[in-house]
């Protein structure tokens, strides 16, 4: 398990505002804030740490787990809500596994974040 990534970004309180509302459906909140940045992570899982500067180049993937297709889909509504770019409505990827179930949407800066479940249902 990853313990944390680091992503540069333009507008950090843009991004906050996108992260924390994209990424409550799948239990993650704000863990930390300091001066040009925040941290946001699930309970005892990964955090990204997120600061003011040059936006990311090349751009970003962030794939984030989901328990269940449910959340991928809430993931996927709650994003687009907090202003992110549809990159992809939630659905099968059989080309990456049968079981493969994900939603991806474009943050601020362009980087693609997804949500991922790879059960059943």
């Amino acid at each position: 398990m990853l313990d944390h990534v680091s992503l540069s970004v333009s507008d950090a309180g843009r991004s906050q505002a996108f992260y924390t509302k994209a990424l409550a459906p799948l239990g993650y909140k704000i863990i930390s804030q300091y001066d040009g940045g925040f941290g946001i992570g699930a309970d005892g899982g990964s955090a990204i740490w997120v600061s003011s500067g040059a936006a990311q180049k090349p751009i970003a993937h962030l794939a984030f787990r989901a328990g269940d297709r449910k959340q991928v889909e809430a993931f996927y509504r709650a994003a687009l809500a907090a202003g992110g770019q549809d990159n992809g409505k939630p659905g099968i990827r059989d080309n990456y596994a049968p079981t493969y179930y994900a939603a991806f949407v474009l943050d601020p800066d362009g980087n693609n974040v997804e949500a991922v479940c790879h059960a059943t249902s």
